[in-house]
C-alpha cells in the first residue's frame, strides 16, 4: 500500500499551510510576551493575513487544480473568497482592538481562534469532497463556539455559546447524515464524483434526494435561514460585538461556497429537488427577517433579522439558476448571488463598524437609542452608517440596491415573478426599520454627548468601508465581471 502512496501536491494549498504554522508561532509568541505588548499579537495576525493574501495572489493562475486525492481544489472561485475572506478577517480585527483592549479581553487566544476559523473557512472555499467540507465547516464552528464565549463572565455570551454550540452540533449532526446518504447512494465523497455518478444514472435518487432534504437544512442553518434561524439573534446579541462582526461577515462567504460545491457543482442533476426546498427557505426568511426585525429595540438583534431577511436573497439567486440546458443563464443566476454575498458583507462590516465605534469601556452602544443625534456628535460617520442603511434597505444607489435588483433580475428571468413580487413587497416592508436608524441620527436629540474615542486605523478604516458602500452602488462593474469570471473559470 505504502509503495502505491502518491504524495499530494502542497502548492495549490500554501495559503493555507502558511496560516497554520504562522498560528502556531502566534500561539508561542504570545506566550512570551507580557500583556504590555499586546499589539504585537494583532500585528502578527494581519501579518498572517496579508502573507495568505500574497501567497494566494501568486499562485492564482486561473487553472482548476485538485490535490490531496481530489479532495481539495484550486480554482479562480476560490482564490477570490479567500482574498475577500482575508481583507473581511483584517477589518474585523483593526475594529475590534479597541473594544477588545477597553474589556481586558484583547487576548493571544482571540487571535489564534480568529485565525484557526479563518483556516476552517479556506478549507471549506476550497473542498472538493464532502468530507473535506465538513472538516472545514467543524474547523470554523469550533472555533466560532469559542470566540462567543470569550468573554467569560458575562452569563449573557456563555449562554449565546451554549445555544449555538447544541444547535450548531445538530445541524452539523444533519450535514453529516445527509453526506452519507449520498456516499451510500453514489459510493463515493468526491463532489465530481457525485456529479458523473448522477450524470451517468448509476445513483440510488430515492436515497440521494433524502440525503439532499438533510444537506440543505444543514447549509440553512450555516446561512441562518428560516426554519434554522433560531441562533442567529441569540447569538448576535449574546456575543462580544467584535465576535458577531466576525460572524456576520467572512462565514457567509464560506457558506455560499459551500453551498455551490454542494449543490451546483455536485448535485446539479438534483435541481428540480432543492430548488423547491431553496424557495420556500428564502420566502420564509424574506418574510420573518423583514417582520420580526421592526420590532427589536436592539441594533444586533435587528441585525440579526436583516442578515435573515438578506440570506433568503441570497437562496433566492441559488434558486433562479436552473432553468432548461442554458448554462450562460445559471451562471448569471450563480454571480448575481456571488454579488449579493459580497455586497453583504461590505455592509455588515459597515453596519457593526458604527456599533463598535460608538462603544467605549464600560458602555455598549448596542441599543437604537444610542445613535440618536449621531449627526451632531460626528456628521462624517452619521453619512457612513446612513449609507450602510439605504444600502441594506435597497435605497439606489448604493451596492444593496444593485446586489438585489441582480438578483430580482435572475428570478423574473427564471419565470418566478410572483416570487419576485413577494421579494420586493417586504423588502419595501423591510425599509421601515433601516430608515428609523437614519431618523434618529439626524432628526433626534442626542442622549449620549460622549466624543467618539476610536484610533485612527479604526476611523480610516471605517471611512474606506462607507466610501465602499457608495462607490460599488455607482461604479457595480467591475465587482460584477469579477464574480462572473471568477464562476466562469471555476464552472
Amino acid at each position: 500500500m505504502l509503495n502505491n502512496f502518491v504524495p499530494p501536491d502542497l502548492y495549490p494549498a500554501s495559503a493555507e499551510i502558511f496560516l497554520l504554522a504562522m498560528a502556531c508561532v502566534i500561539l508561542l509568541v504570545d506566550a512570551f510576551i507580557g500583556t504590555t505588548k499586546r499589539w504585537v499579537v494583532a500585528a502578527l495576525t494581519i501579518v498572517t493575513l496579508v502573507g495568505c493574501a500574497l501567497i494566494t495572489y501568486w499562485t492564482m493562475d486561473g487553472q482548476v487544480v485538485l490535490t490531496f486525492s481530489n479532495m481539495f481544489v484550486d480554482d479562480l472561485l476560490a482564490d477570490f473568497l479567500k482574498l475577500l475572506v482575508y481583507l473581511a478577517v483584517i477589518v474585523v480585527i483593526v475594529y475590534s482592538r479597541d473594544f477588545l483592549a477597553a474589556r481586558n479581553l484583547d487576548k493571544g487566544e482571540y487571535y489564534v481562534l480568529v485565525l484557526f476559523a479563518t483556516l476552517g473557512m479556506m478549507v471549506m472555499i476550497s473542498a472538493a469532497s464532502f468530507l473535506t467540507i465538513y472538516l472545514g465547516l467543524e474547523l470554523l464552528s469550533l472555533s466560532l463556539y469559542a470566540l462567543v464565549a470569550l468573554d467569560r463572565d458575562s452569563a449573557r455570551a456563555t449562554e449565546a455559546a451554549m445555544k449555538y454550540f447544541v444547535l450548531g452540533a445538530l445541524a452539523s449532526g444533519l450535514l453529516l447524515y445527509g453526506m452519507s446518504m449520498v456516499y451510500g447512494a453514489t459510493g463515493t465523497l468526491e463532489i465530481g464524483g457525485v456529479a458523473q455518478a448522477l450524470h451517468l444514472g448509476v445513483a440510488n435518487k430515492t436515497v440521494l434526494v433524502f440525503g439532499l432534504v438533510f444537506i440543505v437544512s444543514g447549509i440553512a442553518f450555516k446561512l441562518g435561514a428560516v426554519p434554522f434561524h433560531m441562533w442567529v439573534p441569540d447569538v448576535y446579541h449574546g456575543a462580544p460585538t467584535p465576535i458577531t462582526l466576525l460572524i456576520a461577515s467572512a462565514p457567509k462567504l464560506a457558506a455560499f461556497a459551500i453551498a455551490m460545491r454542494m449543490l451546483v457543482y455536485g448535485l446539479f442533476e438534483l435541481a428540480e429537488h432543492w430548488q423547491s426546498m431553496l424557495m420556500i427557505l428564502a420566502m420564509l426568511s424574506i418574510a420573518v427577517g423583514n417582520l420580526v426585525a421592526i420590532a427589536q429595540t436592539n441594533i444586533k438583534r435587528m441585525l440579526a433579522y436583516s442578515a435573515i431577511s438578506h440570506m433568503g436573497f441570497l437562496l433566492l439567486a441559488l434558486m433562479s439558476g436552473v432553468v432548461g440546458p442554458d448554462k450562460h443563464f445559471a451562471l448569471n443566476a450563480y454571480s448575481s448571488a456571488m454579488y449579493y454575498v459580497v455586497a453583504y458583507v461590505i455592509m455588515s462590516l459597515g453596519a457593526f463598524g458604527t456599533v463598535l465605534l460608538l462603544s467605549r469601556a464600560g458602555y455598549e452602544a448596542e441599543h437604537l437609542d444610542d445613535f440618536k443625534g449621531l449627526n451632531q456628535r460626528s456628521p462624517w460617520f452619521a453619512a457612513v452608517m446612513m449609507a450602510v442603511m439605504f444600502s441594506m434597505a435597497g435605497v439606489p444607489f448604493f451596492v444593496g440596491f444593485f446586489a438585489k435588483f441582480a438578483v430580482l433580475l435572475a428570478v423574473v428571468d427564471a419565470g418566478h415573478i410572483w416570487v419576485a413580487v413577494f421579494a420586493v413587497m417586504f423588502s419595501l416592508i423591510g425599509a421601515f426599520y433601516y430608515l428609523r436608524i437614519v431618523k434618529f441620527m439626524y432628526f433626534d436629540p442626542p442622549v449620549d454627548a460622549a466624543p467618539i474615542t476610536a484610533g485612527l486605523d479604526m476611523r480610516f478604516l471605517l471611512s474606506v468601508n462607507g466610501a465602499a458602500v457608495a462607490l460599488f452602488g455607482i461604479f457595480p462593474d467591475a465587482l460584477v465581471s469579477l464574480c462572473t469570471y471568477a464562476l466562469l473559470r471555476s464552472l
